[in-house]
């Protein structure tokens, strides 16, 4: 691996950025890792304009790319596809397999821990073996083939074949769970393969053995699995297919203009939904801190909001949206730290899947709030401020994710109209 860190900014000659990277890339053997200030630093950092770039107050050069801007150079200058991470981050694999291979991965759900409905004694013999055939079931949706399984050989000593082993993880824990499992792996897989559309989908010749059988162990044949694709992917273009799809999730927060989601969900959308999401994360990669998502329904549009307190705090306050425009793939970034006034979420409970760890608590929550009537001017308490005054108006405060009067919180524990105490 080659990591070019914030290397490219820096170099002021546009020739001598270019050599570099193409340097970069002879020394690559696997993978090269390019890192780049964006405009949204820009315009936080004051400078003087010099070339392409900025000379920064303390005499440093700057060069700031758009995030589309940095694609489409990193695309020309070593004629290979970028595959985004991050917000100006991009990995450029050699192998195309390992490419499509890392691309697959970012889009699989997670599932649910297995569960035996009761103890036996089989099972505790072969516990280790047993799990790793069921992790393998869960990543891939579909039993190994011979070799993928380094367990295999003890699996086929106890039950006879991995088929049987895998029989048996069925009738001890029930058939549900794994067909579940297999049905969000062909999901994932249809989300995969609309999005690779974007940067150019690879023939089946080059994907990974693995990937091939995934796909095969669902389909009837690739091509097949790609006009699929392609018909999700279209669909989550049509403005009322997302409409359609915002207003029928069974998880996520809707409102008049968009569609909110925890990250924890985003598996439990429909599939337009994610591939609607999946377009924008092609293009900006993973947004740190991010754990809000918000499909706007009426323009292509999808925004990454950082709420670092969402378990913790009765309402989050945002501290920082990441928003990219599917038409332009423009990238734009605002800041709510120093703000007095920020934005909080209300109805945490809507934004979770109900198997969320804190689902119930969050839905009590809300449960108390309507009881006092704190939800009546739900226009106007979108901000933190706006709540304050609501509560100090009812005399009511926070304890955990409990309200109760103010008389009943010691002023030496909380702050009985804090937004951000959690006692």
């Amino acid at each position: 691996m080659v990591n070019l860190g914030y290397v490219v900014n820096v170099i002021e000659d546009p020739a001598e950025r270019l050599a570099t990277v193409q340097d970069a890339w002879r020394l690559t053997r696997e993978v090269l890792v390019v890192a780049a200030r964006l405009d949204t630093d820009h315009r936080e950092l004051s400078g003087t304009p010099l070339g392409d770039g900025v000379l920064t107050r303390i005499g440093t050069f700057q060069k700031y790319f758009t995030q589309d801007e940095l694609v489409r150079w990193l695309r020309d200058s070593i004629d290979e596809q970028p595959v985004a991470v991050a917000p100006g981050v991009f990995y450029l694999f050699r192998d195309t397999a390992r490419r499509e291979a890392f691309a697959a991965s970012s889009f699989r759900s997670r599932v649910a821990p297995f569960s035996l409905s009761k103890s036996i004694a089989l099972y505790r013999e072969n516990k280790v073996a047993l799990t790793a055939l069921a992790d393998f079931f869960d990543e891939h949706g579909r039993l190994p083939a011979t070799g993928e399984l380094a367990a295999a050989e003890t699996l086929e000593e106890a039950f006879g074949s991995v088929r049987r082993a895998f029989t048996f993880l069925r009738t001890a824990t029930g058939p549900e769970r794994w067909g579940l499992v297999r049905r969000i792996r062909s999901a994932d897989l249809l989300v995969y393969l609309a999005l690779a559309r974007l940067r150019g989908r690879p023939p089946l010749s080059v994907l990974p053995a693995a990937l091939k059988r995934d796909i095969r162990s669902v389909f009837p044949s690739y091509r097949f699995a790609c006009a699929a694709a392609d018909t999700l992917l279209f669909r989550a273009g049509n403005a009322q297919a997302v409409e359609a799809a915002c207003q029928e999730s069974r998880v996520g927060k809707l409102t008049p203009s968009a569609l909110y989601v925890h990250e924890s969900a985003l598996a439990s959308l429909p599939p337009v939904l994610r591939v609607y999401e999946g377009c924008a994360r092609t293009h900006v990669g993973s947004v740190e801190g991010a754990n809000v998502i918000k499909l706007y329904r009426q323009r292509s549009q999808v925004s990454y909001l950082a709420y670092p307190d969402f378990d913790t705090d009765p309402h989050p306050v945002l501290s920082r949206s990441t928003t990219t425009r599917l038409g332009s793939l423009e990238i734009h970034v605002r800041r709510y730290e120093r703000s007095t006034n920020p934005p909080i979420l209300h109805r945490k409970e809507l934004f979770v899947h109900p198997s969320y760890v804190h689902h119930r608590k969050f839905a009590r929550l809300t449960c108390q709030e309507e009881e006092h009537g704190l939800y009546e001017g739900s226009a106007s308490i979108g901000h933190a401020e706006q709540w304050r005054a609501a509560l100090a108006e009812r005399r009511l405060g926070y304890l955990g994710h409990d309200l109760v009067p103010i008389d009943s919180i010691r002023a030496s524990d909380t702050d009985p109209v804090s937004t951000t105490t959690c006692g």
